[in-house]
């Protein structure tokens, strides 16, 4: 994976940690619930500062003290709507790529024999469904550089070329608006049917 920009926390620094840390990618997909997309994606970059760090190191985080770890995502502003919550899942995640890929999240791709296979290995993550395996495939394959065969495939409907459906999808404002607007109208839709 190489260094490249994304946009989805809407703030250069943030951005920039997403783009070049593997591992903080894969929080603030973790983190993409029940907040905004923003804040969530902002989060790795809050605790890496929080760290005092450049990056997030899952061996550290995995090793953290769980109550002070909490408290590192519960000070103000908090990291995540639900912060003591989340910090347990982030330091999950954590133990589970030390235990299982050396602390080293781009093994989780670099080893995978296709778009299948990635999938269920992103699947086998703590914190991450379906859905969620589903949309962090699919921007692994459509900003990232990460495209094993059939990867489109396993993303589903993510992974379809100009979708605007998810994270994988926003480049910036503009993006981030027509994500905003699918979301909204199937909202709409899922009211509408009495769902």
């Amino acid at each position: 994976m190489d260094d490249v920009t994304l946009h989805l926390a809407q703030e250069p620094e943030a951005d920039e940690l997403l783009g070049r840390s593997p591992l903080a990618a894969l929080v603030g997909m973790l983190l993409d619930q029940q907040v905004p997309m923003e804040w969530a994606f902002a989060g790795p970059h809050t605790i890496a500062r929080r760290l005092n760090a450049d990056d997030l190191d899952a061996h550290e985080i995995a090793a953290y003290d769980p109550e002070e770890f909490a408290a590192l995502l519960s000070t103000k502003p908090a990291v995540h709507r639900y912060p003591g919550s989340m910090a347990k899942r982030i330091q999950q995640l954590c133990a589970y790529l030390v235990e299982h890929y050396e602390g080293d999240p781009t093994a989780l791709w670099e080893g995978a024999a296709s778009g299948k296979d990635l999938l269920k290995r992103l699947n086998d993550l703590p914190g991450f469904g379906k859905q969620k395996s589903q949309i962090f495939l699919a921007l692994l394959g459509k900003q990232l550089g990460v495209r094993p065969a059939g990867w489109r495939e396993a993303a589903g409907a993510y992974g379809e070329p100009d979708a605007y459906r998810s994270v994988a999808d926003i480049t910036g404002p503009e993006s981030l608006q027509r994500v905003r607007a699918h979301k909204q109208q199937l909202k709409a839709a899922a009211k509408a049917s009495g769902k």
